[in-house]
This record gives C-alpha cells, structure tokens and sequence, in this order.
C-alpha cells in the first residue's frame, strides 16, 4: 500500500533534491484518477472560480464554495497530499477568523492550506496557523488575489532587486513555518535563485524548471477550459473536443431513437 504524501515527504523531497508533482482537482472523480496516477500533491485551488464556476476572477469565490468542493476532492484521495487554496478575504481580517476558516479545511479533509502574500500580518497569521496544528504552503510572486493592487497579470520579479525583495519575503514565510512555497509568474532565472536560497521547496507556477516542483490547472492540463489558456501551462489532451464529441453523438441517438437499446432498458 501507497503511504499518504505528508509535510515531511515535501521536506524530504527538497533534501533528497527530487522532483514533485501537484495538481489541481475540484470533484471527486477527477481527484480520484489524479491520486491514482501517482500526482503529489492536489490543491483545491480558486481557481475553479473561472474554471469550475464561471466567475472572472478568484474574488468571487468564498470558504463556504471552496469547502463544498474541499470536502468532495478528499474523499477521492487517498496517497496525494491534499491543499486548499483559501479564498480572498478569508484569512485577511483577524487571526481568529483565519484559523477557523483554515481549520475548517482541515476538519473536512484537507492536509494542508494555502494562502497567498507576505508581511508582518501574513506571517503572524502563518505562526498561529502552524501552531495550531495547520500546514501551510506560501505563495509569492503573482499573487491573483492582488491583482488589483499589482496593477494587472504581470510578471513579478523582472530585476534582480525585485528577486532580492521576493526572496526575502519567502524567507519570511520559511520563518514563520511555511513547508513549501508557490512562485508564480517569476522569470526563470529568479526562481532558481530563490529555490537554491530557501531551505523549502518551491513550486513553480509559471517559474521555470529549475523549483523543487511544478503546479498546473488540471483544466489546463486536460484541454477542458478553453476561455483562456497561460503561457506556462501545458495541454495533455483534449477533453474540450471529447465531450463535444460525446454530446453530439448522444443527442443525435437520442433524435433518431437509437438511444436507448433494448439493452439499456428495464
């Protein structure tokens, strides 16, 4: 039997200098055949506002939907390390506020949490978190749920005194317990420099080859979402033209009375 993916399987992985592999899932099924082919590490992740839900941004979204949908991806998990992305404003009031929804998570399945930005609130947050029992993976870089205050889908990390500021606020993550930390939208160059600086990984999300690790939007990943496709993802199949496939036919079996058979019916 698989033994589960924990903090201290990423920990080993920096030390050992291996590769891994996370994923997002936001239903059951599809975390169930994630898990099963070997993925990491499965994040939750607001992304599924646009992709799940149809919203223009991950603000939309709240921790009572990502719950719903935290909940169904940990019952079709069993090996990966499961993350839940928390969502805009729900850890940014109080600390209270943000262990309770963080540990909400954590009650209903998730291993771990992820939450986005740096400073003297965000670490303190991280301390108590930690302290409470709840892992948390960083994010830095292109933060989406900043977009506004960063003035667009901007690359971050363009000069050397940006790569400096960025691994500075990581080593403020990594000091107030973070186990891993995301790097978004950072040019290739700067991340490596800020994974070899940084005693844990790092998960490339548009950073490049050389961090500890690498995330994709499963939708992206398998040709499902078609609205918008990043530079740094990359498509493995074509779910979009399946499914349209799918449909066409079982409407046009429906319409000329092929569907059902004798055998599909009681």
């Amino acid at each position: 039997m698989t033994k589960k993916i924990t903090v201290n399987t990423i920990k080993k992985y920096k030390a050992e200098n291996e590769k891994f592999s996370v994923l997002t899932a936001y239903d059951y099924s599809t975390a169930k055949y994630i898990d099963e082919a070997g993925i990491d590490v499965v994040l939750i992740g607001d992304s599924l506002a646009m992709t799940a839900l149809g919203y223009e941004t991950t603000h939309a979204i709240g921790v009572d939907e990502m719950l719903i949908f935290t909940k169904a991806v940990a019952k079709g998990v069993t090996h990966a390390m499961v993350v839940t992305d928390m969502p805009f404003l729900s850890y940014h009031t109080d600390i209270a506020s943000a262990i309770s929804n963080c540990g909400l998570m954590i009650k209903n399945g998730a291993n771990a949490v992820k939450i986005e930005g740096y400073g003297d609130y965000i670490t303190d947050v991280i301390k108590r978190l930690t302290q409470s029992g709840i892992p948390v993976v960083g994010h830095l870089g292109f933060t989406p749920q900043f977009v506004n205050t960063l003035g667009g889908y901007k690359i971050q990390g363009k000069t050397p005194e940006a790569v400096e500021e960025i691994l500075s606020q990581a080593k403020q993550l990594e000091k107030a317990g973070v186990f891993a930390v995301v790097l978004e939208m950072v040019p290739e160059s700067g991340a490596k420099y800020i994974t070899e600086n940084l005693s844990v990984p790092t998960i490339s999300c548009g950073a490049g080859r050389y961090c500890d690790a690498q995330v994709l939007v499963c939708d992206d990943v398998f040709g499902k979402f078609s609205d918008f496709k990043p530079k740094f993802a990359r498509k493995y199949g074509d779910m979009k033209s399946l499914i349209l496939e799918c449909a066409k036919k079982f409407n046009k079996d429906v319409k000329a009375g092929r569907f059902p058979s004798d055998e599909e019916v009681f």
